[in-house]
């Protein structure tokens, strides 16, 4: 009968079967819950009266549920009946694979192009694939850190409780500092890019309807923008005003509508209240924009592929006056943006426990690489390409590519206004998981009061401001938060992990410890490469 009890309650321990009738979704006829109420209050008790892995208390019989009173809620806040058997939805192999590449897609991408040209074209492309294969060993051996575990079921584990299993304390919130430098780095960024977006956007409909020489035609289709075309003084001026002029917009407009001076300033009465909300749930409801997103940029590269074709010119070490060498000192650069463009470390335990075949979990993560590696290759080699020199320099390729097109290229324009939209969804989401981190580490309440959530979202989106204002060079902002957050994520604690792992069970050799002191010091060397290169 114990036995009985234990196996019972492991199957519905932690699912909420007490719901609001309203909440439930489906024809439920309304019933009586108080007594639901109170069996979801007792449970709630035995829950907390040991941990999960303690085996000592457990729930009688008459306190578990019956099967057709569990429910199990939703991210949108809704109640879903329970059928019977395995209550967490599986997913086929094609869905992790696309739910990975979505999850990985983000602001990188826009960066790409600039990150080849501070490599060189021929060298970029070599650091891509590396650092898609370095990242995504790193990546396995995350996975993988939960299995090496013996004698503790790490089911329901994450990899903060992996590195508290190993390292304690320090483990755990060290996995959390530099989790929430990554996310924080994301919102700076967002802050950043929506400022951008906002402020080419509002240009594009006041020229529209305030502007008679309009040059928002198939010819502006073509066009290619220098933002600063005095970077060669002994070039063809004339050919760079060409380029790169627009239609002035007024003294007034410019004023009062500034891409740094007014623009971030004015984003603040818009997100700071989203960001104190107690639930992120409705936002939830636009992540499927990131996909749109990614998908019509990919469109856009290549429609100004088809348009402008391609323009490379190869010198090996030496740069000449429209073309920059294949391999440069400035790689560095590179490998920090596309650390955090690979980075999905912290969630792929959670993202690969859906999927329905565990058996293939390491093929599926693998194609997942690969599938965005290809991306950030395609988008990258693309605009780098095409890019016109002459008249142009590739030096004149900007951390935000769409940035090297003017504000009346109505496609571009489709791009941006798109990107706003779902980066302005995105945003409260990310801070609600940096509340939901640091809150709940530090208070033990993901909302422990609106003073305590005013005061974090007024220091988070003071850092956004003040980026945006007074450096708002998103290539570089990526890299250093890349570089410092994969430091010991992607290359220290998985590496430290799988070592202790085998000399606990005297299984270390000395090539594996080569390997992995390797990753560390490639880790150390990627970020400090960020400082002096």
């Amino acid at each position: 009968k114990q036995m009985k009890r234990n196996v019972s309650f492991e199957s519905y321990i932690g699912l909420p079967f007490h719901v609001e009738p309203r909440n439930i979704v489906g024809d439920v006829q309304e019933r009586v819950s108080a007594e639901a109420a109170a069996l979801s209050s007792r449970v709630h008790y035995y829950g907390r009266l040991t941990a999960s892995s303690d085996r000592l208390l457990v729930p009688p019989d008459h306190v578990i549920p019956s099967p057709e009173d569990i429910y199990v809620y939703s991210p949108l806040g809704t109640a879903f009946k329970v059928q019977g058997g395995d209550s967490t939805a599986k997913n086929p192999s094609i869905v992790t694979i696309f739910a990975i590449w979505n999850t990985m897609m983000g602001t990188s991408i826009l960066s790409m192009p600039w990150g080849i040209k501070q490599a060189g074209f021929t060298l970029g492309i070599i650091i891509i694939v590396l650092m898609g294969l370095l990242t995504l060993y790193c990546c396995y051996r995350v996975l993988k850190s939960t299995k090496s575990i013996p004698h503790v079921d790490t089911s329901d584990w994450e990899f903060p409780d992996v590195c508290k299993y190993y390292f304690g304390g320090f483990g755990k919130w060290s996995s959390l500092v530099f989790s929430l430098v990554s996310l924080i780095g994301a919102m700076v960024v967002y802050w950043v890019l929506m400022s951008n977006f906002l402020f080419n956007t509002g240009k594009f409909i006041y020229s529209d309807h305030h502007v008679s020489d309009q040059r928002v035609s198939l010819w502006s289709l073509s066009l290619v923008i220098c933002p600063y075309p005095n970077l060669d003084p002994d070039g063809d001026s004339s050919t760079l005003q060409y380029y790169a002029g627009e239609n002035s917009t007024g003294p007034v407009f410019d004023r009062w509508w500034s891409k740094t001076n007014t623009i971030p300033f004015y984003l603040i009465v818009l997100l700071l209240p989203l960001l104190n909300f107690r639930s992120a749930s409705f936002f939830a409801r636009f992540t499927f924009l990131g996909t749109l997103s990614v998908v019509y940029l990919i469109f856009l590269v290549t429609y100004k592929a088809i348009r402008l074709g391609f323009h490379l010119d190869f010198h090996w070490f030496d740069s000449s006056t429209f073309f920059v060498p294949e391999f440069r000192s400035l790689f560095p650069q590179l490998s920090g943006v596309l650390t955090l463009a690979f980075f999905i470390h912290n969630c792929i335990i959670t993202l690969m426990k859906n999927n329905k075949h565990q058996e293939n979990n390491v093929r599926d993560l693998s194609l997942a690489y690969l599938l965005v590696g290809l991306t950030y290759l395609y988008v990258g080699v693309l605009i780098f390409a095409v890019f016109p020199s002459p008249p142009l320099s590739k030096e004149c390729i900007e951390p935000n590519f769409l940035d090297n097109f003017p504000s009346s290229d109505v496609l571009v324009f489709v791009a941006r206004a798109c990107l706003l939209f779902q980066m302005t969804s995105v945003y409260p989401l990310l801070g609600y998981l940096v509340r939901v981190q640091l809150m709940g580490q530090l208070f033990g309440d993901h909302y422990p009061g609106f003073l305590h959530v005013f005061i974090l979202n007024i220091l988070v989106v003071g850092a956004g401001v003040l980026m945006a204002r007074f450096y708002p060079n998103i290539g570089s902002i990526i890299r250093y938060s890349g570089a410092l957050c994969g430091l010991a994520l992607v290359f220290v604690l998985p590496s430290l992990i799988h070592l202790t792992s085998l000399n606990r069970r005297g299984e270390l050799r000395w090539p594996s410890a080569v390997f992995h002191g390797f990753l560390v010091l490639l880790g150390v060397a990627n970020l400090f490469g960020q400082f002096f290169m």
